[in-house]
C-alpha cells in the first residue's frame, strides 16, 4: 500500500485529527500537515479570466495538404506538416461557473506546438468583434460584467454600449442570430477574426486572415432549447466534447486561409485591418490548406485547461501581425494578464511551453523551476560563442506606416453595409429568430434606447427594424 505524504515527500501518519493540547485543547502551530492543507486550499483557486472565464479543452493535430509556401516560410505551414496542438474552447461573458449554453460569443484559441515555437491563436466562433479600437475594449467588457452596484448583468447597459458605438452592429447581429448558441464546441466554426501577415522566402508580405471550418456541420439551439438544457446540465459544451472525444468521435475542422497581396488591400474598399468588418469571400476566397483535428482528452482540467495562456504574440518566423488597432493591443495585454493571473514564469508550466528548443536570458521570479543553460553569461551581448545570439536573418520586410502620430478617428463610418449583407443572407426563419432573441436581449432595456436601436435595425433594413418592433410588441401584449 502506498503511503500517504505531503507535497514534500514527508509521510502522514494520521491524516484525520489534528494535532491539539489534549483531547478538548487548542491546536497547535506545529501540526504542520493541517497548515500546508489548510494554505493550499486557500491557493487552490487562481483569478479566473477576465473574459473566457470558463473553458473546455482537449489536444490534436494540425496537418497541411497544400502547398502555401510562396506565401509562407513558416515551417508549419508547410504541405505534409504536422503540428501538435491543444485547443481550448470557452464562453466569453460569463464567470468560471456559467452555463456552457448562453447565448455568448466562443472563444477558440489554439496553441500550435511548432518546431520554431509556439504559434497561438486567440480567435472566437465569429469573424468580426463589437469594437475596433481598444481604447473602448474595457468600457465594452465592463457591459457584458456584472452592475458593481447590483451584482446583477444589465441588458440596458449592453444595448446602450452598443447603440452608441454602432460598430458593433455586424457583430451583435450575429450575437442575436441562430448562431447565438452553438449546439456544441464540436459544431461551430473558428476565425483568428484578426487580420495577421504572412511572410515567404523572399521577404514578401501577405495580409491573411484564419478560417477554421467545422465538418461536424452547423448545429445550434434556440432560446427555448437553450433554457431547457442548462435547467438539465450547465456543462453541455463540456461534456459533449469530452465524451465525443473518449468514444473516438474525434472532431475535425477544415483549415482555409484569405490572403491579399500587401498592394492589394486597397481593393477592399475598406480598412482590411478594422476587426468589425469580413473580407468579402467574392473579393477575396477562402483557400483550403488543411485540417485540425482534436483526439485526446486532458488529464488534469486545472493543469490543462485553467493554466493555458495564450497570446497573439506568441509567433513563428513567416507568421507576423498587422496594423490591427486590437490585434496590436492584444499582443500586450493577454501576456500581461496571464502574468497577473498565473505567474511570472506561466510560459513553463508543461501545458503553455514550447517543445521547441528555448535560448533565454530571462532569470528568476516566482516559480521559475527552468535549469539555466546559459553557463559561461547571463546576459547579452557578450562575447562567448556557445552563448544565444541575435540572428538578423530573421527580421521582417519594412512595414510603411504614416508620419504623423494623433488620435485618428475611423477611415470609414459605414457601419451598415456588412450587416445589410449579413440580414440578406438570412432566410425567413433566421430573420424570424434574430427578431424574437432582439426583442427577449431587450427585457429591462430603458426605451430610449430601444429606439435608438431601432433607429440603427432602419438603417440596415427597414424589415429588421419593423421585425423587431412587432416581436417587441408581441413580448409586451404576453406580459
Amino acid at each position: 500500500m502506498k503511503k500517504l505524504t505531503n507535497d514534500f515527500g514527508n509521510i502522514v501518519a494520521d491524516n484525520q485529527n489534528s494535532l491539539t493540547a489534549g483531547p478538548q485543547g487548542p491546536l497547535l502551530i506545529q501540526d504542520y500537515i493541517l497548515l500546508e492543507k489548510l494554505a493550499h486550499q486557500n491557493r487552490e483557486r487562481i483569478p479566473e479570466r477576465t473574459v473566457h472565464a470558463k473553458g473546455s479543452g482537449a489536444y490534436g493535430e494540425l496537418r497541411i495538404t497544400a502547398d502555401i509556401s510562396k506565401y509562407t516560410k513558416a515551417k508549419v505551414l508547410q504541405k505534409g506538416e504536422v503540428t501538435p496542438l491543444f485547443l481550448r474552447f470557452s464562453t466569453v461573458a460569463g464567470e468560471i461557473g456559467a452555463a456552457d449554453a448562453e447565448r455568448d460569443l466562443r472563444g477558440f484559441a489554439i496553441k500550435f506546438y511548432t518546431k520554431e515555437g509556439n504559434w497561438d491563436i486567440v480567435g472566437n466562433n465569429t469573424p468580426v468583434f463589437f469594437v475596433r479600437d481598444p481604447y473602448k475594449f474595457p468600457d465594452f467588457i465592463h457591459t457584458q460584467k456584472r452592475d458593481p452596484k447590483t451584482n446583477l448583468r444589465s441588458a440596458n447597459a449592453a444595448w446602450d454600449f452598443w447603440t452608441l458605438c454602432p460598430e458593433s452592429l455586424h457583430q451583435v447581429m450575429i450575437l442575436m442570430s441562430d448562431r447565438g448558441i452553438p449546439a456544441s464546441y464540436r459544431h461551430m466554426h473558428g476565425f483568428g477574426s484578426h487580420t495577421y501577415s504572412l511572410i515567404n522566402n523572399e521577404n514578401q508580405r501577405f495580409w491573411v486572415k484564419f478560417h477554421f471550418k467545422t465538418q461536424q456541420g452547423i448545429k445550434n439551439l434556440t432560446n427555448a432549447q437553450a433554457e431547457s438544457l442548462i435547467a438539465k446540465d450547465r456543462e453541455s459544451h463540456q461534456r459533449d466534447l469530452y465524451e465525443s472525444i473518449q468514444k473516438g468521435e474525434f472532431p475535425k475542422w477544415t483549415f482555409q486561409i484569405q490572403i491579399l497581396a500587401e498592394d492589394e488591400a486597397e481593393k477592399l474598399g475598406f480598412n482590411p485591418f478594422d476587426l468589425t468588418k469580413v473580407w468579402p469571400h467574392h473579393l477575396v476566397p477562402l483557400i483550403e490548406i488543411g485540417e485540425i483535428i482534436l483526439n485526446k482528452n486532458v488529464e488534469n482540467y486545472f493543469n490543462e485547461v485553467e493554466q493555458s495562456a495564450f497570446s497573439p504574440s506568441n509567433i513563428v518566423p513567416g507568421i507576423s501581425f498587422s496594423p490591427d488597432k486590437m490585434l496590436q493591443a492584444r499582443i500586450f495585454s493577454y501576456p500581461d494578464a496571464h502574468r497577473y493571473r498565473i505567474g511570472t514564469n506561466y510560459h513553463l508550466l508543461p501545458i503553455n511551453r514550447a517543445k521547441s528548443e528555448v535560448n533565454t536570458y530571462n532569470v528568476a521570479g516566482s516559480m521559475n523551476f527552468d535549469t539555466y543553460r546559459n553557463a559561461q553569461a547571463y546576459y547579452e551581448p557578450n562575447s562567448y560563442s556557445d552563448s544565444p545570439k541575435e540572428h538578423k536573418e530573421y527580421l521582417e520586410p519594412d512595414l510603411k506606416i504614416g508620419e504623423k502620430a494623433q488620435r485618428y478617428a475611423p477611415l470609414d463610418e459605414d457601419y451598415y453595409s456588412q450587416p445589410k449583407a449579413l440580414f440578406d443572407l438570412m432566410n425567413a426563419q433566421q430573420k424570424d429568430q434574430l427578431f424574437e432573441n432582439v426583442a427577449a436581449s431587450m427585457d429591462g432595456v430603458d426605451s430610449i434606447v430601444i429606439q435608438r436601436a431601432l433607429h440603427h435595425f432602419e438603417k440596415i433594413s427597414p424589415c429588421y427594424a419593423d421585425g423587431v418592433k412587432k416581436a417587441l410588441e408581441r413580448l409586451k401584449h404576453a406580459d
